[in-house]
């Protein structure tokens, strides 16, 4: 397979059953374009976990330590971070024990923010600002995807206003992106009132949320999925999706590689350490996509 797909031999990636994966990847390959969607994570898969030895922002951060939150607002945010994140990374809490509490973490954290009589006219300029970052190759990711017409669906626990607004500011939100995440909702005055339904936070994100959308009808022909995500909640992205043929599930393992290795691994067909590239995932777009 790496002489198809020669970015699978740098040293980040790391394959447990690399004879499957290369008959997904053939599977892909022969049942073409028409056939594919991509589904994907934004925070920490298509934007970047770090930078010079710092940590990049996610969409809830840009927003959190923005200047735009007084510093009592910042203060309570950290708070429920330092109280709630724990628990959602809490190998020996059960799903059904986090669930709850993920909900009631993302309403206190939406709460405090309507709070913050945040603008909309502002939020363009706070991601300008921000040091968010997409992961190197994202322009010949979201290229290819857009030339050949294959949607590209985020799901995102994140803020969709923010997210959107990275992707824009990139100049690569074409028209085959969908995002589901997170929206505010604004009043006439352009002043944020509250968020808008269903929340999604890290371990609802499946593909019920769109049955019965427009989106839904348009991408059933499409049995054949990629999958790009960073966490454990992010496996479940696909779930709903009708008739799946072929997934190939590609997890970027950012942090703590060594602790959590074992569990991605039986996970994700592909794992890429510490890659804050998009390169293995563009080099398997273009041998699929290639006549």
């Amino acid at each position: 397979l790496c002489l198809q797909v020669p970015e699978l031999e740098k040293a980040t990636v790391r394959i447990r059953q690399p004879e499957r994966v290369r008959e997904i990847i053939q599977s892909l390959r022969e049942q073409g374009v028409a056939k594919l969607q991509v589904i994907s994570d934004f925070d920490m898969t298509l934007s970047r976990f770090g930078c010079n030895g710092r940590r990049c922002p996610t969409s809830h951060n840009i927003l959190d330590t923005s200047r735009i939150i007084s510093e009592d607002g910042k203060k309570k945010l950290k708070d429920l971070l330092h109280y709630y994140y724990p628990i959602e990374i809490d190998p020996n809490r059960t799903l059904e024990e986090k669930c709850p509490l993920m909900v009631e973490w993302w309403t206190k954290a939406h709460e405090l923010l309507v709070q913050q009589k945040i603008h909309k006219s502002d939020i363009a300029q706070i991601v300008r600002e921000s040091e968010a970052m997409l992961r190197y190759g994202h322009g010949d990711f979201f290229d290819q995807l857009h030339k050949n017409n294959i949607p590209l669906f985020i799901f995102s626990a994140g803020i969709g206003d923010i997210l959107e607004e990275i992707i824009r500011q990139a100049n690569v939100f074409y028209s085959n992106v969908n995002v589901v995440s997170n929206y505010m909702d604004f009043n006439d005055d352009g002043v944020l009132t509250h968020f808008k339904g269903p929340l999604i936070h890290i371990y609802n994100k499946n593909n019920t949320v769109l049955q019965g959308t427009e989106y839904f009808q348009q991408v059933s022909t499409r049995t054949n999925v990629i999958l790009l995500g960073d966490s454990m909640g992010d496996l479940t992205m696909a779930d709903g999706v009708p008739r799946v043929e072929n997934i190939l599930k590609i997890g970027f393992l950012n942090d703590k590689v060594e602790e959590r290795r074992g569990k991605y691994l039986d996970s994700y067909d592909i794992v890429l350490e510490s890659d804050e590239t998009l390169d293995v995932v563009n080099g398997i777009l273009r041998y699929i996509l290639t006549e």
